[in-house]
């Protein structure tokens, strides 16, 4: 008996994916395409005297060129540095009128040949230019002819690398972040210099290695505009253009020196510049190899209790997409929803100052904060994702408000440790956010913000990322803290248990205005929105009140007990469980009974939620228990009859 023959294995590293054989047609030319590049790197290194190497590389004159042109280099690197990261910045950030102009003057030296930009420096920086003789009389400044006219031509033939590659890597970088650390009382200089140069090192690391290797082998601008004297202006490959005439071989030593640095740097940057780094995923694990640990329940110590908090009572009134006005008094928690659209993340960013959408007139205590910045507000922004700054841990990133509000170090970060162990996470203070797990990261955000004692704390969904259990946890957690907070709270949610559980009062929101204010008890009962009602889990239809109930604005008509004056725009609300289901037409009390279809049943924990569909009134759903569903036999697409009382059926004027 043969046995069947198993398919050798492909070598590790060699898996090929179906269909990943180039086409003939594409391959050819892209293995000519390599060879052509490879041929000048392959004469110099055929045509290198190597037993000549050291004597040709150690001569003086190439000493001191290569003396000179790493002065130049270095010191056009720092003036790239000095001009382009802010230039970087204005681009990658800030909405101006001539963008587009000034994105292509940055790129313009790229595209220009090196000798015409040497010939526009002369007519801008030269002895008879248009800033030339100035320079000359005010300061003796002379460019030309001159190191730093050497500096001058590296530095604009070779910025646009610095800028292009910090620009991009700025504008992948989530403003979250910076408007976080905004809300924590850091000016804008600060979370430039502690946020936004921390997270783009990378970027600007690439960036200023191209800077640097493109200002080491610049030629053409540097001759042109500042000539080519030995000692002065005379770098390497101005050397190297001097000794191609009389020593071709030394000449051809020097070419492989400088093809050793732009190689070495092109292979430190391992593709940062060129793209071929894989995408990048939100990391689960440390740089130790361990994963990210589970959610800790640490029992909370009991601290130093806190000072007593202040008093701040919250007044703003918002124009533009939102208009509405809020008053809550100190130690109020203020649930906001209402549908995708309704203008709730829009409402934070007004009270943050950090939207041209709509305008806050804020006043928190006795104190106008509306033509204050952010950062001098005292509101302080959590928003949905945390936004905890990778590059600190957890103690650092709680004390980074109370660093931004003068605190010392060491106060700061004493004050920190005491919020993370109010918040169950002291333990955790000397790991990064990427070792932290999601109901870990939103307890660390949360101390981060009180900490900063604001006197206003916007949460936007704060438990929106995470599972059942932890977000009870941390949802009990909260309630706790925010009893003792002296300020106003305000809380994006799409959850109806946090907005019960948490809030004092809830906000409906619809079209940037507000629908409804009142306590969650009022709200649960007579929602005046139909998103709030079914996110409460109710059927909900609006229509025109008539004398015993409602003409439904989508067809049909609903009897209630208790109607509304003729023409009034009302909501109607009818729970599941009071909806009947049954497999022939109901006789007897029911008023409001139509024929449907089931189209899709769901789990609602120890009963079932059934979707039906009919042509005489809207779509409504109904709770029953799994043995009623059993007994009528329902499935996708079987054919029932629903029934309403009128006793059942709450209009509430909209």
């Amino acid at each position: 008996m043969r046995r069947p023959r198993t398919p050798a294995r492909p070598p590790a590293g060699r898996l090929r994916v179906p269909g990943s054989r180039a086409p003939v047609a594409l391959a050819v030319p892209a293995l000519v395409a390599i060879a052509f590049l490879l041929m000048p790197l392959a004469g110099i290194l055929a045509r290198t005297t190597w037993s000549d190497l050291g004597t040709h590389l150690t001569s003086p004159d190439v000493l001191e060129a290569l003396r000179l042109s790493l002065l130049v280099s270095f010191c056009a690197l720092g003036l790239a540095l000095l001009l382009g990261v802010p230039l970087a910045w204005l681009l990658a950030r800030v909405s101006f009128r001539g963008k587009a102009l000034v994105r292509s003057l940055v790129l313009l030296p790229m595209v220009l040949p090196p000798t015409v930009g040497g010939v526009a420096l002369l007519m801008g920086f030269g002895r008879r230019g248009l800033l030339g003789p100035w320079l000359e009389d005010a300061f003796g400044i002379v460019l030309p002819f001159h190191t730093s006219g050497a500096v001058v031509a590296a530095t604009f033939v070779a910025m646009p690398f610095l800028v292009i590659s910090l620009e991009g890597t700025l504008a992948g970088l989530r403003t979250s972040y910076e408007e976080t650390a905004a809300s924590l009382g850091a000016s804008p200089v600060r979370v430039f210099r502690t946020v936004t140069l921390p997270m783009v090192a990378p970027g600007l690391a690439a960036g200023a290695a191209l800077t640097w290797a493109r200002a080491l082998g610049e030629f053409g601008a540097t001759i042109t505009f500042a000539g080519n004297l030995p000692g002065t202006t005379q770098t390497l490959p101005l050397q190297v253009y001097l000794l191609l005439q009389g020593s071709p071989e030394a000449a051809t030593s020097v070419s492989l020196l400088l093809l050793v640095i732009a190689m070495g740097v092109l292979v430190a940057l391992r593709g940062r510049w060129t793209g071929a780094t894989t995408a990048r995923t939100a990391p689960t694990t440390d740089d130790t190899g361990l994963a990210a640990p589970p959610v800790l329940r640490v029992e909370e110590p009991a601290p130093t209790p806190p000072a007593p908090p202040e008093n701040w009572p919250l007044h703003a009134e918002v124009t533009g997409f939102n208009q509405l006005t809020l008053d809550a008094e100190p130690g109020t928690t203020l649930a906001v929803v209402g549908p995708n659209g309704a203008g709730k993340t829009t409402l934070l960013r007004a009270l943050l100052g950090l939207t041209p959408r709509a305008r806050a007139t804020l006043r928190l205590g006795g104190t106008d904060v509306t033509t204050l910045p952010p950062h001098r507000r005292g509101v302080a922004w959590v928003p949905q994702d945390g936004a905890l700054f990778p590059h600190l841990t957890a103690l650092s990133n709680t004390a980074y408000g109370l660093r931004a509000h003068g605190i010392a170090r060491a106060e700061a970060r004493r004050t920190a440790q005491l919020w993370l162990d109010r918040l169950g996470v002291g333990p955790l203070a000397h790991r990064k956010p990427a070792q932290l797990s999601g109901g870990q990261a939103q307890r660390v955000a949360l101390a981060r913000a009180l900490a900063a004692r604001p006197r206003l704390l916007l949460l936007d969904e704060p438990l929106a990322a995470l599972d059942q259990t932890t977000r009870a946890h941390v949802r009990h957690t909260l309630r706790r803290h925010l009893a003792g907070f002296g300020g106003v709270c305000l809380i994006v949610t799409h959850d109806p248990v946090e907005a019960v559980s948490l809030a004092d009062r809830v906000l409906v929101l619809e079209d940037g205005r507000a629908l409804q204010d009142a306590p969650p008890a009022e709200v649960t009962r007579h929602p005046r929105s139909p998103w709030v009602a079914r996110m409460l889990g109710r059927n909900a239809w609006p229509g025109t009140a008539t004398g015993d109930g409602l003409a439904l604005t989508d067809g049909g008509r609903l009897v209630a007990a208790d109607p509304l004056p003729d023409g009034a725009r009302a909501l109607a609300i009818i729970a599941p469980e009071a909806v009947s289901l049954h497999l022939d037409k109901p006789t007897g009390s029911p008023r409001n009974v139509w024929p449907g279809t089931v189209r899709e049943i769901t789990s609602a924990g120890s009963r079932l939620r059934v979707l039906v569909t009919s042509h005489e009134a809207p779509d409504l759903v109904a709770e029953i228990t799994p043995s009623a569903a059993l007994d009528l036999g329902l499935a996708d697409g079987v054919s029932v009859w629903t029934s309403v009382k009128a006793t059942e059926v709450s209009l509430v004027t909209l």
